[in-house]
């Protein structure tokens, strides 16, 4: 076996996080940060929370859309060289943060079009550009691994830019940033979260120390998303499930994902489906596609959920398939309390769209590492319910 792993994050984590953060910018020589958000958490006030713990001058970009472009990125490399800013401190969601991750490479790069770098996976070291990532949700791991993912509009698909110089230096799980989270989204989330370390232990890069990750996540996911949603307010909750995040996130950055993430991606583009919600619809129907392949890294899951009793009294032929009707439980019952979208049937644009949502899947670097191959007909199966919604 031969495998790499990275993980270059310090992380300041609990309770007054972000406390350390005027700290961390000194030891960054961070004088003038640029700290990037979006619209609606700017209304909301978090850009004050954080510059509560902030002396320093800086300057504030607001206007990240929730499925953020290349050409987003491009606007900010502009306006930080205006601005004469030393460092970034991105405070939002995944978008957030990968755009983020998108503009610290450019300007590391020193390049004028995010397209001059894409497809180049070797890139060397370039200008050093300090990198914060304060994360709003607990679902995308962004804060903690080598990958951003944004869209391309003219061409309607996701771009993926992996490179171990786009983690952050330093990322801060503060409870009181998710704490007002939506119900829904805290349910999506989570989700998406869950999805990354099953994927993480079942592709055909996992390694030891991305199992160790993406094992403690599946456990800390499920002790703590149903608690969540009954008591939303819990910070010791809240912090549970953003660490979870910040591990699956460790997990998959060096193992990568599989088939949920390559069709999620192209549902994403093709029919604007948010990520969470896309991988809530496709992760059991995927599993179950994947089960002949998976059905002992599956059957592991059913003790990683937390089904000790279920597991010793279930076949061994059989965990697989328990594990999968367990999730699928836990889907239906976060659908109950928070309306969240488990079936693909709720994709009214969909039957039109399923060939162009094929296509771009089977074009899909995640594709490359899931245990089982899929051809375009495969993957019209799954999106068509013959894995069941």
């Amino acid at each position: 076996m031969y495998f790499e792993f990275v993980n270059k994050t310090k992380v300041c984590a609990g309770q007054n996080a972000l406390s350390q953060l005027e700290y961390e910018c000194q030891q960054y020589h961070m004088k003038h940060p640029l700290i990037l958000t979006d619209h609606v958490l700017y209304q909301l006030k978090y850009v004050d929370i954080l510059t509560r713990h902030l002396s320093l001058d800086y300057s504030l970009y607001t206007d990240i859309p929730v499925d953020s472009s290349i050409h987003t990125i491009e606007d900010i490399q502009d306006y930080y060289m205006k601005e004469n800013c030393d460092g970034l401190i991105a405070l939002g969601g995944g978008s957030v943060l990968d755009t983020a991750k998108g503009v610290c490479l450019m300007l590391s790069q020193e390049c004028e079009s995010i397209e001059d770098i894409l497809g180049f996976e070797d890139l060397k070291l370039g200008q050093d550009v300090p990198f914060f990532a304060i994360p709003t949700t607990s679902g995308t791991g962004s804060e903690a691994t080598c990958v951003a993912v944004v869209s391309h509009p003219e061409k309607q698909v996701k771009l993926e830019i992996i490179s171990q110089h786009i983690q952050s230096h330093v990322a801060f799980l503060d409870p009181v940033l998710t704490q007002n989270l939506p119900l829904k989204t805290t349910a999506s989330t989570g989700i998406d979260a869950l999805t990354h370390a099953i994927e993480a232990y079942t592709c055909s890069q996992k390694n030891p120390i991305s199992d160790a990750y993406a094992i403690l996540a599946i456990q800390t996911i499920s002790q703590n998303i149903l608690k969540v949603i009954d008591n939303p307010k819990d910070e010791n909750i809240r912090l549970n499930l953003a660490l979870a995040s910040y591990e699956a996130g460790c997990a998959f950055s060096n193992s990568m994902v599989g088939i949920v993430h390559a069709i999620g991606h192209a549902l994403g583009a093709v029919c604007h489906i948010a990520h969470g919600d896309a991988m809530s619809m496709l992760l059991v129907p995927c599993m179950r596609y994947n089960l002949e392949i998976n059905k002992d890294l599956y059957g592991d899951l059913l003790l990683y959920l937390g089904q000790k009793e279920l597991y010793s009294q279930t076949p061994k032929d059989q965990l697989g398939q328990k594990a999968i009707d367990y999730i699928a439980s836990l889907l239906q019952t976060l659908h109950e309390k928070t309306n969240l979208p488990v079936s693909l049937e709720s994709v009214e644009s969909l039957p039109e769209n399923i060939n162009e949502v094929a296509e771009k899947a089977l074009n899909d670097g995640a594709l490359i590492v899931n245990n089982k191959y899929a051809n375009k007909q495969d993957i019209i199966n799954i999106l068509e319910g013959h894995y069941g919604y």
